[in-house]
């Protein structure tokens, strides 16, 4: 076992700092390795002092080129070593780190860089640095782009732009010019000093700034600690979005407060692979992603010998037989766990060795539900998979459920030093230390979501009596029927979304005397299926018409409504020929409807789901890599469930 187990309490206090506790890893665990970064096929290691010290210049660079507090400092790209000690370096002298999702539009960044004064801003490659010299173009003043893959870049001439080697040359020198500027940039930052700039998801309307600071981000860490999710020296791959909470909380705040090795993949494309190598103790991905893996997991078992597929199956299904029945709070028997054993041996070990799963110990979902079929195959397989309830507001960590005591529908406990209660119009409720201040010069939204020192989360949800909380959806989302029949459409989405074959789903019905549904195909499910089943296709669009396609979002269709009471049943539904898309304004950047856009753009479709139509003429503007806008035309089949 790589990481170390500690038992006493962690010794980051209320008033340390980020940079504080770097300083103090640098100082007392130097030689230990602090962050790997995978580079043409080699993982190249960093120690905790050589990281400091990369900090420590970007800061003195960041600062000889007029980096002040209340500036901001923009960081777009994909997971990197540098741009993520770039975030420390700008916090370290008070400055806002603002890091950006890689594929944000440019209106995006426009609203970004219009909040605050961004003086610099740090770009991965090519492609971002072009985003940035847009930017100018559209008259935003960023003073200096720099840039850490210089591929592409030898031709370019624009004014401010800079190697990374560059800034660190001006950092060694302003350092070496004033002796006392080290311990100045070390010790500027104080506790409300801000840590991270982030950004709301934006699904009612522009993202909000949300400024968290460093006492905020340690308390957080903290508090997720003393409830369990984690130890020090855990080892982490940071392959999630940098402009995510959770990223930050994980890979910096606690990475540093906690001294995780942190492991950073070579591309987006070769995260599996390099997973597979680094086998992480420590892993949280979105319900998606856990359960594109299991996809890739079944499709692998479909593709090998008869034998291999028999024992996996005759393991496998005994071992989520005996996890259901553990989740209904009946005991196991002897012969159980003898065939957990043998399993292990034979099909769980080698399969979680194959996806670097071996070493899990915590292993974390969140950001929304996650299928039973999917949290059930995880635990037989032997990986104490656990739902994690937290947002960007309290800086990630709200509640988690323990390792032996889950249950599907709630995400746990709150966190030791988390305050939950629930208002008598059932909104969750949050008080910590780890809660922001406020939304970034928006008083307005600010006095809606703090109150007497409450955190007001938008979240519709309820305590049970033995202390866990159940997330029903978003308040604001929650709606009635016809009849007057209260529901929440998230609620019902996220189980649609269960299925494979589905990657979206937008549900309507409020004012309306039935339920009913518009979805998007998950391609790469959808597409293996059709395959494996000789169901021939030559797009997404004519794949998400295909009656095969038809009765495979039937069935999820059925599961879904076995749940429901008569009055919420779900009648009809519409399979989209696209998916929804950022770029086209139908979902957030993590992937949460906007459901006014859905709801605009495809009034013709939803209204042909109650006028009895049998089809649905659409055109539709679809926004490509490239920026450019085309329109897409296809008759879509109204389906009865």
């Amino acid at each position: 076992m790589r990481h170390e187990k500690v038992m006493s309490m962690p010794t980051c206090a209320a008033d340390d700092t980020l940079p504080r506790l770097l300083v103090h890893n640098a100082a007392q665990h130097g030689n230990k390795i602090a962050m790997r970064e995978k580079d043409r096929g080699i993982w190249k290691e960093m120690t905790w002092s050589e990281y400091f010290n990369e900090v420590l210049v970007c800061a003195a660079g960041l600062d000889a080129l007029g980096v002040q507090p209340g500036n901001a400092v923009m960081i777009l790209g994909d997971n990197r070593a540098r741009l993520y000690a770039g975030m420390i370096a700008s916090s370290m002298l008070g400055a806002y780190a603002m890091p950006a999702y890689p594929g944000t539009t440019l209106d995006e960044l426009r609203h970004f860089v219009g909040e605050v004064k961004v003086v610099a801003a740090l770009a991965e490659d090519q492609e971002q640095v072009d985003k940035f010299l847009d930017l100018r173009e559209a008259g935003s003043t960023i003073e200096y782009i720099v840039y850490e893959d210089k591929r592409g870049l030898n031709t370019y001439d624009a004014s401010g732009l800079l190697s990374w080697e560059e800034l660190n040359d001006k950092g060694e020198t302003n350092l070496k010019a004033d002796p006392q500027l080290r311990d100045r940039i070390v010790n500027r930052a104080a506790p409300d000093d801000p840590a991270i700039f982030l950004h709301s998801s934006g699904t009612t309307g522009k993202p909000k700034g949300v400024v968290l600071s460093h006492r905020n981000v340690i308390a957080a860490v903290r508090n997720a600690y003393s409830g369990g999710a984690f130890n020090y020296g855990e080892e982490v791959l940071a392959y999630l979005p940098m402009a995510w909470v959770g990223d930050f909380a994980l890979t910096v705040a606690a990475g540093i407060a906690f001294r995780f090795t942190v492991n950073v993949p070579e591309r987006q494309e070769t995260v599996l692979r390099d997973m597979r190598e680094i086998a992480p103790s420590l892993y949280l991905a979105a319900p998606r992603s856990w359960d594109n893996l299991l996809t890739s997991i079944q499709v692998g078992i479909e593709n090998s010998t008869p034998l291999k597929k028999w024992l996996y199956h005759f393991f496998t299904d005994r071992a989520i037989a005996s996890e259901r029945r553990k989740l209904d709070g009946q005991e196991g028997s002897h012969l159980e766990w003898l065939g957990r054993l043998l399993g292990e041996r034979i099909v769980f070990g080698p399969i979680k060795d194959l996806y670097g799963l071996s070493r899990l110990k915590s292993a974390f979902t969140g950001g929304e539900a996650i299928g039973e079929d999917t949290f059930v195959f995880y635990r037989a397989l032997g990986i104490k998979l656990r739902q994690l309830y937290g947002q960007t507001e309290n800086a990630a960590f709200n509640a988690i459920q323990m390792p032996d005591e889950v249950k599907l529908h709630t995400v746990g406990r709150p966190l030791p030093g988390v305050q939950v209660k629930v208002t008598d119009g059932g909104e969750i409720l949050l008080k910590a230390e780890s809660v922001f201040r406020g939304y970034y010069n928006n008083p307005l939204a600010t006095a809606e979501t703090l109150k007497d020192g409450w955190l007001h989360t938008g979240d519709a949800g309820y305590l049970e009596d033995d202390g866990h909380l159940v997330v029903l959806g978003r308040v604001s989302e929650v709606v009635h029927t016809k009849e007057g029949e209260r529901y929440v459409p998230n609620y019902i989405e996220n189980r649609l979304k269960f299925s494979p074959y589905i990657k979206d789903a937008a549900v309507f019905g409020a004012g309306r005397d039935e339920l009913t549904a518009i979805v998007c195909i998950d391609l790469e499910a959808a597409g293996h299926w059709a395959e494996t089943n000789a169901v021939p296709y030559v797009s997404y669009a004519d794949l998400s018409q295909r009656n095969e396609i038809a009765g495979l979002l039937g069935d999820a269709f059925h599961r879904v409504n076995k749940a429901l009471p008569e009055s919420l049943k779900l009648h009809r539904f519409v399979s989209l020929h696209k998916e929804f898309d950022p770029d086209d304004g139908e979902i957030t950047r993590t992937r949460k409807l906007r459901r006014s856009v859905v709801e605009e753009r495809y009034a013709s479709v939803i209204d042909a789901l109650y006028d009895g139509s049998k089809e649905i003429h659409v055109k539709a503007a679809v926004t490509y890599e490239s920026g450019e806008v085309g329109l897409v035309e296809r008759t879509l089949v109204i389906r009865e469930v």
